[in-house]
C-alpha cells in the first residue's frame, strides 16, 4: 500500500493590524516600515509656577506667576512660507517600527507670556543697583521674605514667545477603535510617551534692560500624550492629540549677559494640537 503524501501549508494567522478595541473590521494590511509627516498649530495652558532671578547684586524669586500662551489668528495669509511659522505650530516625522508601535521626532513651537501687570510674593534680595550695567532698582530694591509686589512693565516683562519650543522624541502606540468595511477609513487612539530639550527664545526685559535673546538650550522636560488619529484615507490623516509636559528650565537668557544674568523656572502644561498628516 502506497503511503499517501498529506502536504500542509503554513498559514499566518494573526490579524495584519492589531488593536486593543477589537473593531469588527480590521485593516489587511501593515503600517511596520511606514513613515509619516504631519503638520499643525496648537494651543496651551500653563500652571502657576515660580521664576527665579539670579545675577551681580540680586538673587530673587517670583512666586505662582501666571502666564498665558500667545495664539496668533489664523488666516490665509500663513499659506505663505515666510509666514507659515508664525503661529503656535507642531512639526513632526516618524517611522513604524511595528504595525501599531512608531518611534518619531518633534518641534512643538509653543508660546509663552508672564501676565504683566500682576500681583505675586517675591523672596530674595534685589540690590541698588543690579546687573553689570548697574542697572537702578529704586523703591524695589530690598529684602523680600514672601511679600507681595505689584508686577509691572517697569521691573519685568518676561516671554519665551519666539518660542517656548521642546525638541522632543517620542514613542507612540496605535489602536484602532474604528475601520470602515474597506480597510483603508479609520479612527485610531495614539498614545505616547516623549523626552527632549527646551530651545526657548525668551524676550526679557529687568528694570529696563533686556532683549529678545538668541535660542539656546535651557532645559528638559518630559511629556505624555493621548488623541485620535482619522485616516481620510489609507496615507492621509487627521489628527487631534492632548500633550501633557514637565519642563525644568535652568538656563533662561535675561537681559544679555548671559556669563552674568540668567533665571530658571519649572513650566507644567497642556498642549492641544490639530495636525493634518501623511503617511508613506
Amino acid at each position: 500500500m502506497q503511503a499517501q503524501e498529506i502536504k500542509t501549508s503554513s498559514v499566518n494567522t494573526e490579524p495584519t493590524s492589531k488593536s486593543l478595541f477589537n473593531p469588527e473590521h480590521k485593516r489587511n494590511f501593515s503600517r511596520k516600515g511606514d513613515f509619516f509627516f504631519h503638520w499643525g498649530y496648537n494651543h496651551s495652558w500653563y500652571d502657576k509656577s515660580d521664576i527665579r532671578f539670579q545675577g551681580p547684586n540680586y538673587d530673587f524669586t517670583l512666586k505662582d506667576v501666571v502666564a498665558h500662551d500667545r495664539q496668533s489668528k489664523l488666516s490665509w495669509d500663513y499659506l505663505n512660507p515666510g509666514l507659515i511659522t508664525v503661529p503656535q505650530y507642531n512639526i513632526r516625522v516618524g517611522y513604524f517600527i511595528k504595525d501599531n508601535y512608531s518611534i518619531s521626532i518633534g518641534w512643538d513651537h509653543m508660546k509663552y507670556v508672564m501676565d504683566i501687570p500682576q500681583k505675586v510674593a517675591i523672596s530674595g534680595h534685589i540690590g541698588a543697583n543690579i546687573t553689570p550695567e548697574n542697572v537702578p532698582t529704586g523703591s524695589l530694591a530690598g529684602d523680600y521674605n514672601g511679600q507681595t509686589i505689584d508686577v509691572k512693565e517697569s521691573m519685568l516683562t518676561f516671554e519665551h514667545t519666539d518660542g517656548f519650543n521642546y525638541a522632543n522624541i517620542e514613542v507612540e502606540r496605535y489602536d484602532d477603535i474604528w475601520v470602515a468595511p474597506g480597510g483603508n477609513t479609520s479612527l485610531t487612539l495614539e498614545t505616547g510617551l516623549g523626552g527632549g530639550l527646551l530651545v526657548p527664545r525668551s524676550d526679557v526685559r529687568l528694570f529696563g534692560l533686556g532683549r529678545n535673546n538668541h535660542w539656546n538650550i535651557s532645559g528638559y522636560g518630559i511629556s505624555a500624550k493621548i488623541g485620535l488619529k482619522f485616516y481620510v484615507w489609507k496615507n492621509v490623516y487627521l489628527q487631534n492629540t492632548t500633550k501633557f509636559g514637565a519642563t525644568n528650565l535652568t538656563q533662561i537668557h535675561t537681559t544679555g549677559w548671559d556669563e552674568y544674568d540668567k533665571a530658571s523656572q519649572k513650566i507644567n502644561y497642556i498642549e492641544n494640537m490639530w495636525v493634518i498628516g501623511v503617511q508613506f
